[in-house]
């Protein structure tokens, strides 16, 4: 109940806590279908149902925060490849251009056979972690 009360959450954590509010089945509540539950809410039927198992499996807590991701990422660059971009953004950008854009240079890193395949969000990325700026 404190957190419906005090402090501020996430929207999930809200909903996640209105949810069992309402599932509660205890002395001193009023017995709510989820179909109720989903009206109110605005949530679907398996939502419900995933939160109720949730909680029944892994308690209250481990309900109202997303668990961190699993996943493992695969960098593509290594400070070989950053080093080889530094030394592009330094040279002469091509012909017609007055300057480097990440597009541009993320084409030029595939061209020149540096990485298979690269995106300019991960040419900025590289950029922004060694402080070097494209606009200066």
């Amino acid at each position: 109940m404190s957190i419906i009360n005090k402090g501020s959450h996430t929207s999930l954590t809200f909903r996640t806590a209105y949810v069992l509010l309402n599932c509660d089945e205890g002395k001193y509540s009023q017995k709510v279908t989820n179909e109720q539950i989903s009206k109110v809410l605005k949530v679907g039927m398996r939502t419900i149902d995933r939160i109720k198992k949730k909680f029944v499996e892994d308690g209250f807590e481990s309900c109202l925060d997303r668990r961190p991701t699993t996943r493992i990422y695969e960098r593509k660059t290594d400070g070989d490849i950053e080093a080889k971009l530094v030394t592009l953004c330094c040279s002469e950008p091509p012909k017609g251009f007055a300057k480097w854009s990440l597009r541009l240079l993320a084409d030029k890193m595939v061209e020149l056979n540096y990485v298979e395949s690269i995106s300019h969000v991960t040419i900025r990325s590289m950029l922004k972690k060694t402080n070097l700026s494209l606009g200066k």
